[in-house]
């Protein structure tokens, strides 16, 4: 499959300059025709009269080729469909339902930066949230950041104040890409406080834009971005957001693009996380808490599960179970027979007695006499009847104050 020709891409330059990213009345006959012809036939559109429209005027004011060769000075490409950078997820934009008239595959991407960009995207995640993050959600997107960077994803995210920034800082601090999507030039910082997260960005991974250099951010550009955001990965991680937060419309074009889509908790009561936890109520995101969850959901099939939470394993939880059960029916301070631990296990006092003997060859229990209890260095890990009882004071024997129980055949 041969590539876009020099004037294929100095047409889609020129064309993102005229029009406003995800205009859908462009893309349709760009399609249609292709980006030359467009532009060509716009370029030299008139009126009744015979004068230049004002678009055509526009376009002859405009020097493509010579745009093209600044930004190409400055560090910057322009990569367009059909180039072997392009990530073609893209174009699942043009297949995907618009909102509110605007989306479809962006024209091209100004890229700024080392790393190949369908390279880059082709094992990425993207993380969102709220600019007023609180530290709760700052933490856990630098904690993603960094967890999904250091098992080999790409982050994505919009380099805003907040969760995104703190994502891309993440992913940075574990060593991994990130990609930064602007809603203006990709010669631009904006924010302009993170001017250096940006120039760090771009030195090690990949600022990128369908807004040509110098294009300014505008509210409009901010809802459009996110579509861009939300179709270069493999799914979406909102870790922050109200119910009206702009992160929402980056979860909105994943859904609408079949993308996986993932919601972070927080705490019920916290206004900054509502918008998450209506996803997750609605079932419209699947919830994770840590870069375990979302590799699973991203990774491959049957190779990349998270592992299953459970707490750290004790010597206790090695124990038959015939001996876990004797074990807690052991008193903690004040000795027991073993007929009255047989009792409270509901074992045989064969059974018990044969399990006391193993414990003991552990040191898990001591005996005086015919009485058993926990031995000391046991006796913190709150096993047996009385545990949590103040070992310094006499509980009594919880063991022997169940006579009535039957002993039960093992």
């Amino acid at each position: 499959m041969t590539g876009p020709t020099d004037d294929e891409r100095v047409a889609r330059a020129a064309l993102s300059r005229l029009s406003e990213p995800g205009d859908l009345r462009v893309q349709r006959v760009v399609r249609e025709l292709g980006a030359t012809r467009v532009h060509d036939h716009l370029r030299d559109e008139r009126d009744l009269d015979g004068v230049l429209t004002d678009i055509a005027q526009r376009l002859r004011g405009h020097d493509p080729v010579r745009e093209l060769d600044e930004a190409a000075r400055a560090g910057i490409r322009f990569v367009v469909p059909g180039d072997d950078e392009w990530p073609t997820q893209l174009d699942d934009l043009d297949r995907c339902e618009p909102v509110e008239r605007q989306g479809g595959a962006p024209l091209g991407l100004w890229v700024r930066g080392p790393l190949r960009l369908a390279e880059a995207c082709a094992r990425s995640a993207a993380v969102v949230g709220s600019r007023s993050a609180t530290t709760y959600g700052g933490d856990i997107a630098g904690s993603l950041g960094h967890d999904l960077a250091a098992a080999g994803f790409t982050v994505v995210s919009g380099a805003a104040f907040g969760i995104d920034g703190a994502a891309h800082r993440g992913a940075l601090a574990g060593d991994g890409p990130t990609v930064a999507v602007l809603a203006c030039g990709v010669d631009r910082a904006y924010p302009a406080g993170h001017a250096a997260l940006l120039g760090h960005i771009a030195a090690t991974g990949l600022v990128v834009s369908e807004l040509p250099p110098g294009c300014a951010p505008t509210r409009l550009r901010f809802l459009t971005r996110n579509r861009v955001i939300a179709a270069l990965t493999g799914g979406t991680v909102v870790v922050e957001a109200a119910l009206r937060s702009g992160a929402l419309n980056t979860a909105n074009w994943a859904g609408r693009l079949g993308r996986v889509l993932m919601g972070v908790p927080g705490p019920v009561t916290s206004a900054p996380s509502q918008g998450v936890h209506e996803m997750l109520r609605t079932r419209e995101a699947q919830l994770v808490t840590e870069a375990a969850h979302v590799v699973e959901l991203l990774g491959a099939l049957g190779d990349d599960l998270a592992p299953v939470a459970r707490g750290p394993e004790t010597a206790r939880d090695r124990l038959p179970a015939t001996q876990r059960r004797v074990l807690e029916a052991t008193p903690v301070v004040r000795g027991a027979p073993a007929t009255a631990i047989a009792r409270t296990a509901g074992l045989s006092v064969g059974a018990t007695r044969q399990a006391l003997e193993a414990l003991l060859a552990t040191g898990a229990v001591e005996r005086r006499g015919d009485q058993w209890r926990l031995a000391r260095a046991h006796r913190a890990t709150g096993a047996g009847p009385d545990r949590g009882e103040d070992p310094d004071e006499d509980p009594g024997d919880a063991a022997a104050a169940m006579p009535g129980e039957a002993a039960v055949p093992s």
